[in-house]
């Protein structure tokens, strides 16, 4: 196999130091190793996300090191479980169907305006 390239090396770089920022921080170390493991499928070719994902990491790493970092957690929605069975979201919403992000106003349009814009 050949060298890692300088990139890999300081990608693995800042996964150790994010680890070891980590440390002693309730749910750090599990989010660093879970954002790692989440893009690693990336391709070597993806180069702007890979440099965008590593400079993302090194903001983190400044902010765990700061001396007001005390957790790491991330937002997530909570569903209830009748949402879960049925599929639906709240009123006005479409259901996630787990492409990614949405624009949370999707679902919402003026009421004088019909669907096709007129």
């Amino acid at each position: 196999m050949s060298r890692p390239s300088r990139l890999q090396r300081q990608i693995l770089s800042l996964y150790r130091e994010l680890l070891r920022a980590g440390r002693g921080k309730p749910g750090a170390e599990a989010r660093v190793r879970a954002e790692f493991r989440q893009h690693a499928c990336l391709p070597r070719s993806d180069v702007l996300r890979i440099e965008y994902l590593y400079r993302r990491g090194r903001r983190q790493l400044q902010l765990l090191r700061s001396g007001h970092a005390t957790a790491m957690g991330a937002f997530v929605r909570q569903r209830s479980p009748t949402q879960e069975s049925s599929g639906a979201g709240a009123p006005g919403t479409q259901p996630d169907n787990g492409d990614g992000p949405r624009n949370p106003l999707d679902g919402m349009r003026s009421p004088e305006t019909s669907p096709d814009g007129r």
